[in-house]
């Protein structure tokens, strides 16, 4: 670990203990965004962990800059995602953005003074960013003409711009998709009702809508027929992040259910003694050195041609061993785990958030499957029983040869 790297995550640490945990059940009951926290994450070198150190980034590699999304989330998994999500479209705009784009916003949204976040998702699609409905029309000036709307925009009225992905035709597939970053303040933008998400209320999510919304084309982050291999990056990018604060979490649950247990008195002895609290916990504390490890390495990996899987696997792996973390925790301390004070149950909500938000873990299973289709086919065939009355097929004859 470099000196910096470790000075970065020792900065997340104490923000995670000083800012974030003394004050998330307030910013929850307040339903705000705190943005003097992110005032503060910013000061403190965490809203521009990718970017170029000439635009005032740290000029992190992503798999060193991801992991302090792990010592994020010891204070709040929600919080941790948001500042990711912030990252990520910061990095697109510092690396892909225009001149005049990096002059205007680069060093603001390094700063943490202007925050960014991420438009891809549609009311009606889901996971299927091909069913996209949302156009761009290219004018004769080069402005571009934006209507249509997004769903699950996080930081829905909070953030100052909007990395969105459009299409710029009637056409089917992704070939005219691209990402445009609109400001929050261009005349024509909207927002749904909030989102009523109780685990992470301080945290606004809604549909977003444009009305002829337009845009310089100054701020044309990825050109027409490179927004959605974009946007998959973006999201891979996102999965491993998300894993990376399942990690803190999950450490945060174990380390509430061992500070309890060590003195909770039952049965003549303290609770860490009996084996079968033991165990629990040792289960817990192996799924988070695994998922430690395998979120590291899907970091590794983001760019490279095996990238999306190792995010998958991550995706798929992590939030369901938190979501079980949480779970085991909570049970640990019985009835006393369910009381807010003890934190666990806001943790318990936070991990199935986290298995559903940049791809449900099914959607991952998706793509594992697919990964495995391909090597199954390059493998050499093996024998199957034929049953009674079905006729062998030609591949099933040179199988059995």
């Amino acid at each position: 670990m470099t000196d910096k790297l470790a000075a970065i995550l020792n900065a997340a640490r104490d923000h995670a203990e000083q800012v974030i945990l003394p004050n998330v059940d307030a910013w929850n009951a307040a339903k705000m965004w705190p943005r003097d926290a992110s005032d503060k994450a910013g000061a403190a070198g965490l809203t521009g962990l990718y970017a170029p150190e000439e635009f005032g980034g740290q000029g992190l590699p992503l798999s060193e800059g991801i992991q302090v999304y792990e010592q994020l989330g010891l204070g709040d998994g929600a919080y941790a995602f948001a500042l990711s999500m912030h990252n990520i479209c910061t990095f697109a705009g510092c690396s892909y953005g225009t001149d005049a784009f990096k002059q205007h916003w680069a060093r603001d949204l390094t700063s943490g003074h202007k925050l960014a976040n991420f438009a891809l998702t549609e009311p009606q699609s889901g996971s299927d960013p091909m069913q996209m409905y949302t156009r761009a029309t290219i004018n004769d000036d080069g402005t571009w003409t934006i209507s249509g709307s997004k769903a699950w925009v996080s930081l829905a009225t909070e953030a100052d711009i909007y990395f969105t992905v459009v299409k710029t035709s009637d056409a089917p597939g992704h070939k005219d998709m691209a990402m445009i970053a609109i400001p929050a303040d261009v005349p024509g933008i909207s927002f749904g009702p909030l989102y009523d998400t109780p685990s992470y209320n301080f945290l606004p999510m809604s549909e977003m809508y444009f009305d002829k919304v337009v845009v310089s084309e100054d701020n044309i982050i990825l050109p027409i027929g490179q927004g959605l291999q974009g946007s998959l990056m973006a999201i891979d990018i996102a999965r491993v992040s998300i894993a990376s604060g399942c990690c803190g979490l999950m450490q945060s649950a174990l380390d509430t259910a061992l500070s309890y247990s060590k003195n909770r008195k039952m049965f003549g002895g303290k609770n860490l003694d009996l084996d079968g609290i033991q165990w629990m916990l040792g289960e817990v504390a192996t799924d988070l050195e695994a998922s430690r490890l395998l979120y590291r390495k899907a970091a590794e990996t983001l760019g490279a041609p095996e990238g999306p899987l190792m995010a998958a696997h991550a995706k798929r792996f992590v939030p369901d061993a938190a979501v079980n973390a949480a779970n085991t925790c909570t049970q640990v301390l019985g009835g006393m785990g369910l009381l807010q004070p003890y934190g666990l149950d806001r943790l318990s909500r936070l991990a199935q958030m986290l298995r559903i938000v940049d791809g449900t873990t099914e959607i991952s299973r998706v793509v594992i499957g697919r990964a495995l289709q391909k090597r199954a086919a390059a493998l050499p065939d093996l024998p199957v029983p034929i049953g009674f009355g079905e006729e062998r097929e030609k591949g099933d004859e040179i199988a059995a040869q």
